[in-house]
């Protein structure tokens, strides 16, 4: 694993950030997020739950004394959640100055997408909302979905409170005291 994430570090230098994605597999299908929203990759971890979330939300992780909430990206999609395996990758985003994991079933790679290579979603995706699909990435003979992560994140539909979520992992790490 500790390979991997350096593989994946070490990216090219001349390549724009705005351009750059990493790409994970959520069943057999290959999405993107923007590289500057990720602070690391790491192997699954402890995951405490956390009552009254929506299922996707597994709970939170103590991840080097940080609490992170976490959701699985399975669940979120809608698809039948899976024994996680030595595959299972969380992916830590950070959405203004707020960490969130995303449990994966593997990351992929790195990769530069020009804007001209990627299409905007289909209009009938959304059924006139703004979804979590920021476009279609085209590489090769191959297309990454490209997540729009505030969105996939809070989505005013999902109305999780990520500060109740580590304020509820921060109590239950504290034998359910509320933090002093």
């Amino acid at each position: 694993m500790a390979e991997r994430e350096n593989e994946l570090v070490g990216v090219a230098g001349n390549d724009s950030i705005e351009n750059m994605y990493l790409t994970f597999l959520v069943e057999k299908e290959t999405y993107a997020v923007n590289i500057a929203c990720v602070t690391e990759i790491v192997g699954m971890q402890r995951i405490s739950e956390i009552p009254d979330v929506p299922e996707y939300i597994k709970g939170a992780m103590n991840l080097r004394g940080k609490v992170i909430p976490v959701m699985d990206q399975r669940l979120r999609f809608k698809l039948p959640a899976r024994k996680y395996d030595e595959r299972t990758t969380i992916i830590v985003l950070d959405l203004e100055g707020v960490p969130t994991g995303l449990v994966v079933d593997q990351v992929t790679d790195v990769l530069t997408i020009p804007p001209e290579k990627i299409d905007p979603p289909p209009h009938w995706l959304h059924d006139g909302k703004q979804g979590v699909i920021k476009g279609l990435g085209k590489m090769n003979d191959s297309v990454s979905i490209i997540l729009d992560v505030p969105h996939l994140l809070y989505d005013k539909a999902l109305r999780v409170d990520v500060s109740k979520v580590i304020a509820s992992a921060q109590a239950e790490g504290n034998g359910g005291r509320a933090p002093a």
